[in-house]
């Protein structure tokens, strides 16, 4: 089942990457949830491509397989799923046959 993901906006390292963040003690006033170090020094000077960092989260195309279809209703052409999907609620769907070991 294919669909696009709940937006969710600008997000930091701690909820978009699951970063650790700071210690909430010795001495640490602001620094609770900010990402730490990003790179090395003089070499190589800059921050390599693909660093994780704070950004925008979500409105991306998911795909979440091995659903499980129970019922299906034809009078209002309704679909029931077990299994969470991804999306808002009313959101369009695409239903697939998987390509990994489809029987």
């Amino acid at each position: 089942m294919t669909a696009t993901s709940k937006g969710r906006g600008f997000q930091g390292g701690v909820r978009r990457h699951n970063f650790a963040g700071g210690p909430k003690t010795h001495g640490q006033s602001d620094r609770h949830r900010a990402p730490g170090s990003i790179g090395s020094g003089t070499t190589p000077g800059r921050v390599y491509k693909g660093t994780r960092m704070a950004g925008h989260m979500g409105s991306e195309r998911t795909t979440i397989m091995n659903l499980e279809i129970v019922a299906r209703n034809e009078e209002k052409g309704v679909l029931f799923v077990a299994g969470s999907v991804p999306g808002p609620v009313g959101a369009l769907m695409r239903i697939r046959r998987s390509r990994k070991g489809s029987k």
